[in-house]
């Protein structure tokens, strides 16, 4: 059994600007197949436009709100929701609440600074 607590993973921000800590990944486990971070966005704060294209994502949101654009969709999310993010698919999310907004990233396989490509304009 492997048990890897968040607050003994230091922060550090993603290609796309947000603030991360990977808390089970092949890099700090035995863990193979994807990855599990938690990411903040602080208010006011936003992602860069981007997309993975080999990793799925699942985002669960814990705390905050925001807006979250997958595709040509654009819609509100807060606590309890969970947002699918297919392969290749562009995705940006926005904090716009007045406490941190708090997600889940479960990325298979695993994130990956060159799996992300960033989109400009």
């Amino acid at each position: 059994m492997e048990i890897i607590n968040r607050d003994a993973c230091p922060p550090f921000i993603t290609k796309d600007t947000s603030e991360i800590r990977e808390i089970m990944a092949y890099r700090n486990s035995s863990c193979e197949r994807m990855s599990l971070a938690e990411a903040t966005l602080y208010p006011g704060r936003h992602t860069e436009a981007h997309r993975h294209p080999r990793a799925e994502e699942v985002y669960y949101v814990l705390q905050g709100r925001g807006r979250m654009r997958v595709g040509d969709e654009a819609r509100d999310i807060e606590g309890g929701d969970a947002i699918l993010l297919p392969p290749g698919t562009l995705h940006q999310t926005w904090n716009t609440g007045e406490e941190p907004l708090v997600f889940l990233c479960l990325c298979a396989p695993a994130y990956e600074h060159e799996d992300t490509v960033i989109e400009r304009g």
